[in-house]
């Protein structure tokens, strides 16, 4: 398996071509993985979309040629994949802070997204302990919530969601329903191209009584990971380490499904408190 090889030759193709449409189905392809799987683990590593990381080396070559060159700016915006000048000079002040004639004028301090190369870095931590679960298709009942992932913006706001749901005294109602797993935090309905997810606090079970939201999870590998510490910074810790340290490590690829933590009985406050997270896997 070279992953660090594959992933790099996926960054050497977006750089040959960013003045032509990129797919990310392609990119995926080089990388010899899913697009989704491309996309969460991208993400995870540089904390921004497949989408924004070409947006920001497009805009990059472009100021360089607005300084270096005389070529028209109208020019510069269809080389660069804009279809119209208004949408370049709009993304240009956004990602620059000055406009493209501005910065040719003045000469102004440009920001510059370089090239994105991965490497690997041995930090002898302790390896990730992890086990494999295999589990039917089960339903699970609760209340559900869409977030934006830009900026991290549901790392935030996930944590406050669980605060009301738990304030509101929905959360004790679900858990006299709960099943073996626990109460349950869902991420599913991953978009990475639009930066979104919705996120489900729920428990095993069918919704007799039509208070929430009915979800089913298909039959699927796991890899579970125990998260030891306070909430919500221990779990997120793992999450980080998942995608960061244990895919690129094994050769295994996230089935494209949606992603649990188990909230097991306990303080979650508390420095020993344990939780899971479950992700689908396939065998790449």
């Amino acid at each position: 398996m070279n992953w660090i090889g594959d992933m790099n030759g996926a960054m050497a193709y977006i750089e040959e071509h960013l003045t032509e449409e990129i797919h990310s189905e392609d990119v995926a392809c080089i990388a010899h993985v899913s697009k989704f799987h491309f996309l969460r683990i991208f993400l995870a590593l540089t904390n921004r979309t497949l989408g924004d990381y070409i947006r920001q080396r497009r805009l990059s070559l472009a100021a360089a040629d607005i300084i270096s060159t005389q070529d028209k700016i109208i020019d510069i915006a269809y080389k660069y994949r804009y279809e119209t000048p208004e949408a370049f000079t709009k993304a240009f002040k956004r990602m620059h802070g000055v406009s493209p004639s501005q910065a040719r004028k003045n000469k102004d301090k440009i920001k510059a997204m370089p090239p994105i190369t991965f490497q690997i870095t041995v930090k002898g931590e302790k390896q990730m302990e992890y086990r494999i679960e295999q589990k039917e298709s089960f339903n699970v009942m609760g209340i559900a919530k869409h977030f934006s992932t830009r900026d991290g913006e549901n790392l935030k706001a996930i944590p406050l969601f669980w605060s009301d749901v738990c304030q509101n005294g929905q959360c004790a109602d679900l858990q006299q329903y709960a099943g073996s797993l626990g109460t349950l935090g869902i991420c599913y309905n991953f978009d990475k191209e639009e930066e979104s997810i919705d996120y489900m606090i729920g428990v095993e079970g069918n919704n007799h009584s039509n208070k929430y939201e009915l979800l089913n999870i298909e039959a699927n590998t796991w890899a579970v990971f125990e998260s030891i510490g306070p909430m919500p910074h221990a779990i997120q810790k793992v999450w980080e380490k998942i995608y960061a340290e244990w895919f690129p490590a094994t050769g295994y690829e996230h089935a494209g499904g949606p992603e649990l933590e188990v909230y097991l009985l306990g303080d979650s406050r508390a420095e020993d408190y344990k939780c899971e997270v479950w992700i689908p896997i396939i065998q790449k």
